[in-house]
């Protein structure tokens, strides 16, 4: 009789112990390490030879993506579905995850493909009268099944071309945990992502997000899946972010309108991210960011006032903070702006989170255009990543960055030097090589 040996394993990340642990090594979870009884090998049994292929003897694998239906989805996915693929959507209760989806579906389905949306959060007659909403839902098929045994069975079986799951905390079995407990999620998304993988549908599962706008369930399922997607909303709009994606760029965006007939594209997301920007105000700048391989222009805002406290507050909202905390210590060390007595709020207007650090020199100059209450001209940009030494850096794909400022009326664009290009590339890119410089071509020297 083979032997037993008992090993913990992390519900969150999945992480080995041989003995019980209060908090995982690895994620820091506390009381997340389960036991997990596992037969031992007879001692002396020899082992099966390991399957070894040499690199260039593998078949390289070719992708057949298939349109979504929607040019913005299909941006984001890197052009299109793939097939036997498993992706991840989450987002905010109401954010239009649902909506989005179910347009998808139905775009699938009047293609002639074959498709499954399972509604295990909305009974069929709710699915219905959103899609008679959407003024979508002809060719659709609905579920209400919730078994992930019986849909990875499904999909072996039927091999569909979409599935839909809406959501992955909806899904239980018989002999499993509750649906929405962290191991029923990890096993549920590992079982429907290995069926998918076996038939060649494509899975989409809708997560839920925790207070703190993470991802709910162990961080596990994140690996498991192929993408993973956050929708998220912004100055009205909705936006799309691949935060994974294993067969495309990972920070892509796709920007969407919500509207009466569900989100439509929206075609110029600069015009729209600037459509209420006040002129002629202090700390006000248009930055030109790249987020994924998209260029958009967007409003970063900047206010300083007299601090009440002992220590002035620092407020960051839509930036890393970590780099502006950095952009205010260049400010204070070597321009001499003084800002140890005033509390320092900067936002990037529309609630929009940009990850670009092309940035930094925008939020430079807007804290210095609202410290010394001046206003930045009409029609200008700014892009550069801030050194340690008030130097500007390069940023990647700075034409393309040009190319949508000139677009969006803001042809003035104040940044870095490009490679091999002279002190003045051009006459509507204003090249400096220092924050300092780039405050005098604005406002000329002091």
């Amino acid at each position: 009789m083979a032997k037993v040996s008992r090993a913990y394993a992390c519900r969150e990340c999945g992480a080995r112990s041989p003995a019980p642990l209060g908090r995982c090594p690895r994620c820091g979870s506390w009381g997340s390490l389960e036991a997990q009884a596992t037969p031992a090998p007879p001692a002396g049994a020899p082992s099966e030879p390991l399957h070894e292929l040499a690199l260039e003897d593998v078949d390289a694998l070719q992708l057949e993506r298939v349109s979504s239906g929607s040019s913005e989805v299909d941006r984001v996915l890197g052009g299109g579905w793939v097939a036997g693929s498993a992706l991840l959507l989450a987002g905010e209760p109401g954010v239009g995850k649902s909506t989005l989806l179910l347009q998808l579906a139905d775009a699938s389905a009047g293609a002639g493909r074959s498709t499954i949306y399972v509604a295990g959060e909305e009974s069929p007659g709710q699915v219905k009268l959103r899609a008679g909403r959407l003024g979508i839902g002809a060719y659709l098929r609905v579920t209400r099944e919730t078994d992930a045994s019986r849909l990875a069975a499904y999909l072996r079986a039927a091999a569909p071309a979409l599935a839909i799951v809406d959501s992955i905390q909806t899904l239980a079995s018989e002999d499993g945990p509750a649906a929405g407990s962290p191991s029923m999620v990890r096993d549920a998304t590992a079982l429907l992502t290995r069926a998918a993988k076996e038939s060649g549908a494509t899975l989409v599962l809708i997560g839920h997000v925790t207070k703190h706008g993470a991802i709910a369930g162990p961080k596990l399922i994140e690996h498991v899946v192929d993408a993973t997607f956050a929708l998220e909303s912004a100055a009205g709009l909705r936006v799309l972010r691949s935060l994974k994606n294993r067969f495309g760029p990972t920070g892509e965006v796709g920007v969407f309108e919500m509207a009466a007939d569900g989100l439509r594209p929206v075609a110029n997301p600069s015009a729209a991210f600037l459509a209420e920007r006040p002129l002629g105000v202090p700390g006000s700048v248009v930055a030109a960011v790249l987020e994924g391989q998209r260029p958009m222009l967007v409003e970063v805002q900047a206010l300083a006032s007299k601090s009440p406290y002992p220590s002035p507050r620092r407020v960051v909202q839509g930036l890393d903070t970590r780099r502006v905390d950095v952009v205010l210590a260049v400010l204070e060390r070597r321009l001499g702006l003084p800002l140890e007595g005033l509390d320092v709020y900067v936002n990037v207007a529309g609630g929009l989170r940009v990850t670009d650090p092309g940035a930094d020199l925008a939020v430079a100059v807007a804290v210095v255009s609202a410290v010394t209450n001046r206003t930045v001209p009409d029609a200008t940009a700014m892009v550069g990543e801030v050194g340690l030494a008030g130097e500007l850096r390069q940023v990647a794909q700075f034409e393309r960055r040009a190319r949508e400022a000139s677009r969006a009326e803001h042809p003035r664009l104040i940044g870095p030097p490009q490679r091999g290009g002279s002190a003045s590339d051009s006459d509507q890119h204003v090249a400096v090589r220092t924050v300092r410089a780039a405050l005098d071509a604005l406002w000329g020297a002091a």
